[in-house]
């Protein structure tokens, strides 16, 4: 029981910082996943900056967004996007919300997102857009109170991607490495939609190739190929995760270094 708990932490914390790696999280932006044994839970880290998000931090929630054993610890004022998914969507295992810059323009005009090549079927044939205005009139913007993200959920429906007005994108998925694969292969969609469209008009995919392409990419084999590749990227830039020995031995001393401070 705790080995599958163990990984799925460890996978939401490397899910953030690849994410990160790969420019689609900067400071803001979190990922999450269903509780590997109870569906009416998820697993989503205190707040912190997603490069940084250690296995340690992943702390557990019920689907009304409460942490499940009290913590001081600062969490993510916008987690009932993810509390409030998992309660919509029975098949929904894994949940980001970024503000990633490919997606942005899309974002503010309202321009429909489209799968433009293979990979970027990975969004699906439509890509829903929610204006958090329509229904709440002036706010921060933020999707902070549950009935929020429930009109959130509501907006994504069965889709796997939604465009938040001005704010940033959802996505969803039925595990953390085929989440990082769609929400990756998204935005290089929205890159290309972009500036092909400099060029003249486009043409999406048609529907079955939608469909063909879509299944194609949630292969195993393809989401393992491309978290190994993600992976070693981040391995390669210094900021992999610390093999779990290293990691409590860090701990420990950053513990005393933080006794020492307090005498």
């Amino acid at each position: 029981m705790a080995g599958a708990l163990d990984k799925a932490r460890e996978e939401v914390a490397l899910g953030n910082r690849i994410l990160a790696n790969e420019g689609v999280l900067d400071a803001f932006g979190h990922v999450s996943v269903r509780h590997p044994h109870d569906p009416k839970r998820y697993l989503l880290s205190r707040s912190r900056a997603p490069e940084l998000v250690e296995p340690g931090d992943v702390l557990e929630y019920d689907l009304d967004s409460n942490v499940v054993t009290p913590t001081n610890q600062k969490l993510y004022a916008e987690r009932v996007i993810h509390g409030e998914i998992y309660k919509a969507r029975p098949d929904v295992m894994a949940v980001v919300h970024h503000h990633a810059p490919a997606m942005m323009p899309f974002c503010i005009t309202g321009t429909p997102l489209v799968p433009v090549f293979h990979l970027g079927a990975t969004a699906g044939a439509s890509v829903p857009f929610w204006d958090q205005h329509h229904e709440f009139g002036d706010t921060n913007l933020l999707v902070v109170k549950p009935e929020e993200g429930a009109s959130l959920a509501r907006a994504l429906g069965k889709s796997n991607l939604v465009l938040m007005n001005r704010h940033g994108a959802t996505a969803v998925a039925a595990d953390v490495q085929g989440l990082v694969f769609r929400t990756i292969y998204s935005c290089r969609n929205a890159e290309f939609q972009y500036q092909a469209q400099a060029l003249g008009a486009i043409t999406p995919l048609h529907r079955g190739e939608i469909e063909k392409a879509s299944a194609l990419n949630a292969m195993a084999n393809v989401t393992t190929r491309t978290w190994e590749y993600w992976t070693m990227r981040l391995v390669r830039s210094g900021n992999g995760l610390k093999p779990p020995k290293k990691r409590a031995k860090a701990n420990a001393g950053q513990s005393k270094k933080t006794k020492r401070r307090k005498r």
